[in-house]
């Protein structure tokens, strides 16, 4: 097999746009968007023909995600229309949440039991891992496009060839994303069919750190870290038994990074989980982080601003591991799984097996030859591999950022992988 193609982004910090790029800022700049509640239900309401949003305590964090990004004056008109957009899907899959609910209360009996849980830092293996995982197909796990919008829509034409029209919506998002953004394949995929977080069965009750990954957010941050999440826990938790309901499975097999600050929620609404911790050099993170959201910004601001992201992310991930590790007491000692990212990257299936033991799910030859089929389908570096340089782009040097960390270095031993 051939090495995979490097990609050296050249003008993080002054972006030199594609014609295609141009052409969708100045779509947007025509189809400008209001961003308020008002707008986002009633755009909601028409494209379901439903009206109970369920519990009102939603529209404080939905009009604080609309507030901020409205007043951000370097936000782009396209920029804009993405969070619009978003916002009026998860407020669609709200009213059909509640609706199908209504409809069957049944769905409330299903049992989420000893779900594995991989939780880690953004950029740490986590992705890699809960696909890995997700092949076997005796587990329940959930797909991008089942998460973009988790309740068909009654009002939906199938497709010609009798296909979803959420798996269709969501490959034409992620066809366009390509398009606009065309590197973003190779840091972060977002193909329909790919294993996603489950954070995005949160977003149809407007929480969850997803909004500081599509805007730049300290307020929405602030709120978020000072509200006990667990309501919102148990939420996602009847997210599960709505997916659970439509295809049942025995076990779930789940990921988010966000879990790392959320341990007390998480265990308490799942408390009898395996849990999968991941572990990478926080520099190889941020910096992988903020190059994707540095090249991201460049269709969602006027000015791209990687000194924010170097300044932000890095503050960003240390909360999540000072979280963590002032919550390690609370993860259960004889169900927690360590993962290093050079342990994985050299053994992945060594991986899933130790994780497998921990969680007493047997490794048959079934799955054993399933997730062996997704490695030699997914190879690394599939759709090239970006270079990341701190120190040319973000003018930071890796010791400097590194040296914030030393609490949690010095707890595991992890791989030092930027000098």
């Amino acid at each position: 097999m051939s090495a995979p193609r490097k990609i050296r982004i050249e003008d993080l910090r002054e972006p030199v746009l594609t014609d295609i790029q141009k052409a969708a800022l100045a779509h947007g700049e025509d189809n400008p968007v209001e961003l308020s509640l008002k707008a986002v239900e009633a755009a909601a309401i028409e494209r379901t023909g439903l009206e109970d949003f369920g519990p009102e305590d939603y529209r404080e964090r939905l009009g604080l995600w609309l507030s901020e990004v409205d007043g951000d004056a370097e936000r782009t008109a396209i920029g804009r229309f993405g969070v619009f957009n978003d916002c009026v899907r998860n407020a669609a899959s709200r009213l059909l949440i509640f609706d199908l609910l209504k409809r069957h209360p049944e769905i409330h009996d299903q049992q989420i039991e000893r779900p594995i849980i991989v939780i880690g830092l953004p950029r740490s293996g986590t992705t890699h891992l809960v696909n890995l995982i997700a092949a076997d197909q005796r587990l329940r796990s959930m797909p991008l496009w089942e998460g973009q919008e988790p309740v068909p829509n009654p009002k939906d034409v199938p497709g010609e060839d009798g296909g979803d029209p959420r798996w269709a919506r969501s490959e034409a998002a992620w066809q366009g994303m390509k398009l606009a953004s065309p590197l973003i394949a190779s840091m972060h995929p977002m193909n329909p069919d790919h294993i996603h977080e489950e954070l995005e069965l949160q977003l149809p009750d407007f929480t969850s750190y997803n909004q500081e990954w599509v805007a730049r957010s300290p307020k929405w941050r602030d709120y978020y870290l000072a509200h006990d999440q667990t309501p919102h826990y148990e939420w996602l938790r009847t997210m599960l038994e709505v997916l659970q309901w439509y295809k049942p499975r025995e076990r779930w097999v789940l990921k988010c990074p966000q879990h790392l600050e959320q341990i007390g929620p998480l265990t308490k609404t799942f408390p009898d989980a395996t849990i999968v911790v991941t572990h990478r050099d926080p520099v190889s993170v941020i910096q992988s982080a903020i190059t994707m959201l540095t090249y991201g910004a460049r269709m969602n601001y006027t000015n791209p601003r990687p000194e924010f992201y170097l300044e932000y992310w890095t503050d960003r991930i240390e909360r999540l591991l000072r979280a963590s590790v002032r919550d390690r007491g609370l993860l259960p000692s004889d169900r927690t799984v360590d993962v290093l990212f050079h342990e994985l990257m050299a053994d992945d299936m060594g991986t899933v097996e130790r994780i497998y033991e921990t969680a007493g799910l047997e490794m048959t030859d079934a799955a054993r030859a399933q997730i062996k089929q997704y490695v030699d389908d997914h190879p690394r570096g599939k759709e090239g591999q970006v270079v990341y340089d701190l120190r040319a782009d973000f003018d930071a040097e890796p010791a400097d950022v590194r040296s914030g960390f030393d609490f949690y270095l010095d707890e595991f031993d992890i791989r030092q992988e930027v000098r």
